[in-house]
């Protein structure tokens, strides 16, 4: 891409370092305009001094964007994805993947709103989320430009970029100019820590590394118990209280955060081709899919419930390598959310030293008939006796193979 074809850019700014860095170098290498795009997804953090920091190094107070996306994250993105009780590898709650396709999707529109040619990420070249921005940028706006500075500039070590910070006037926290001692991506569905102290993965992570939850060893030896409500198949409530997606996954988080819940230490396949090794936590997120699970455990008919758990991989495959904007994934999104037209009710959970447990659940949807099910004699609506034409019928193969079993071994 010729540094003078772009002629305005968006760029994904945190307001941390590096992004300052990226901003800096777009004014030198493509003189460009840049406008400065800064979402709340609630990863805890005081927005207010990106801005500032935005204004110092030029940017005009209209180019500067800080969105608050909590609610559309949790409503849009979030919550359609627990619908489909989705795991990476059987395990990771995809937090990070999640939040890639609103930003990428946010960034766009405000590309079109300034009337911007380009986008810019300040992912790297060795992870997922390079690839998750810009397929997420091509989906919506085919012809964009996509500046990714990771894969374009010479600086070859962080030393290298801590001198181009020096030498343009960019701030440099304390902390900043030793070694990380690990990497951190957080929004209101979890934390993910990786890269340095994190590395081995022999060595357990330091208890410094968590930052969402307490130690389920140092969690109240007391139950925490809670209802959560759903209808079609989101929360809605929690012990009666309704609250808004958002307010409901923070609830949620802070419940999981007093009771340890929510840790992962996960070796995982990246896209690119590569192992890593993350730590994760994701309180309020574990708590959901165990209450969600159990909803769907006396709502779902059989059927619907296996196809769902033969899906689930792939469809969790497709938000970690970035194609949330592609056909297959919304295709998959209409199943399941046909799926969930009758999860509704509520589940009661106990909370305890890192673990999640449902106690009970009810619906008016439920599927659960107590006279089937039930040892009490008496009861007319299952035929014991119909169980032996059902068993013979499914052993008429096995008994096939077997004779032919015993003709070989003669």
């Amino acid at each position: 891409m010729s540094a003078q074809s772009v002629k305005k850019v968006v760029l994904a700014y945190s307001g941390g370092l590096d992004t300052s860095i990226i901003l800096k170098w777009l004014q030198l290498t493509y003189g460009c305009e840049v406008v400065t795009f800064t979402a709340d997804l609630g990863q805890g953090e005081e927005l207010a001094p990106a801005r500032k920091k935005a204004e110092l190094m030029g940017i005009k107070p209209e180019n500067i964007f800080i969105d608050d996306l909590r609610e559309e994250f949790v409503s849009d993105f979030v919550f359609p994805m627990f619908r489909a009780n989705a795991q990476y590898e059987g395990l990771y709650l995809l937090g990070t993947s999640i939040a890639r396709p609103l930003i990428a999707k946010r960034q766009i529109e405000i590309a079109r709103m300034v009337g911007a040619d380009a986008v810019c990420h300040g992912a790297t070249g060795k992870g997922n989320d390079q690839v998750r921005f810009e397929l997420g940028y091509y989906a919506l706006e085919p012809d964009i430009k996509v500046i990714a500075p990771w894969r374009e500039w010479d600086f070859k070590s962080r030393e290298a970029l801590i001198d181009f910070a020096e030498k343009n006037q960019i701030p440099i926290a304390k902390d900043k100019r030793g070694e990380a001692p690990f990497s951190v991506d957080a929004n209101l569905l979890h934390s993910s820590s990786e890269g340095k102290v994190l590395e081995d993965p022999w060595i357990e992570p330091p208890e410094y590394v968590h930052m969402r939850t307490i130690s389920p060893e140092d969690a109240p030896d007391a139950v925490t118990e809670i209802s959560v409500e759903f209808e079609k198949g989101d929360a809605v409530a929690i012990d009666g209280e309704r609250l808004s997606p958002a307010a409901l996954l923070t609830k949620l988080n802070e419940l999981g955060k007093a009771n340890g819940i929510g840790r992962l230490d996960l070796v995982e396949n990246r896209y690119v081709g590569m192992k890593s090794r993350g730590v994760y936590e994701t309180p309020g997120g574990t708590i959901l899919l165990q209450a969600h699970r159990g909803i769907e455990s006396i709502t779902l008919d059989r059927g619907a419930a296996h196809l769902k758990d033969d899906l689930m991989p792939r469809y969790a495959e497709l938000i970690y390598n970035g194609f949330w904007f592609a056909p297959e994934r919304e295709m998959l999104q209409a199943l399941i959310d046909k799926s969930q037209e009758t999860v509704s009710g509520t589940v009661r959970l106990k909370l305890y030293k890192g673990n999640v447990r449902v106690t009970g659940r009810k619906s008016p949807y439920s599927l659960y008939d107590q006279d089937l099910v039930t040892f009490e004699e008496g009861k007319v609506a299952y035929d014991h006796h119909d169980a032996a034409g059902f068993i013979k019928l499914n052993a008429l193969r096995l008994r096939t193979l077997g004779k032919r079993r015993r003709k070989l071994a003669k």
